[in-house]
């Protein structure tokens, strides 16, 4: 129905920076919000940003460091992260709430380390 492919992920040294994309194809017909998601060992996931109508929103920990935005005629959601820390490793997943429900993407390693 819905795919969301994930990419730009890898290893990156403390204070680096990384940009995630997810590219949303399929039965889209209407895209209403995006977020990014992570999820390291032993964690629960946790929401790392969301956009809705151009408006966004992040988690406490990642707020200055990180933006999300979206290309609207791609269907694309990016993450843009700097000043990277150790303790942002963990699986990047991408979500969309479109028309026929809510999809996830298949996830991403994301690994800070010197």
């Amino acid at each position: 129905q819905v795919q969301l492919v994930e990419s730009g992920g890898g290893l990156v040294q403390p204070g680096g920076s990384l940009t995630l994309s997810c590219a949303a194809s399929g039965k889209i017909f209407s895209i209403y919000a995006m977020s990014w998601h992570r999820q390291a060992p032993g964690k629960e996931r946790e929401l790392v940003a969301h956009i809705r109508d151009g408006s966004a929103n992040y988690a406490d920990s990642v707020q200055g460091r990180f933006t999300i935005s979206r290309n609207l005629a791609k269907d694309m959601v990016y993450l843009q992260m700097n000043n990277l820390k150790p303790e942002d490793t963990a699986v990047y997943y991408c979500n969309a709430d479109v028309t026929l429900g809510n999809f996830w993407g298949q996830g991403i390693q994301v690994t800070v380390a010197s």
